[in-house]
């Protein structure tokens, strides 16, 4: 089951949670879509900003495994 999350806050929490497995990060223009697999929901957070979405991307824990589409 998928859930938005629209706080990139929250987001941000949620990667770094035991059961986040993977995340990807899907470029449709200027607009990026990242997405979390944990055990139970892929989590989705949109941002239409390219520099915030870059710093976000930066901010993942390392020990995500990170898929670019």
């Amino acid at each position: 089951m998928p859930k938005q999350v629209l706080d990139i806050k929250d987001f941000l929490e949620i990667t770094r949670r035991k059961d986040a497995k993977s995340a990807r990060v899907k470029k449709n223009g200027e607009q990026y879509k990242f997405k979390v697999r944990c055990s139970r929901y892929l989590y989705t957070l949109v941002v239409n900003d390219r520099q915030k979405a870059l710093k976000l991307k930066q901010s993942l824990p390392p020990a995500l495994s990170v898929q670019e589409l």
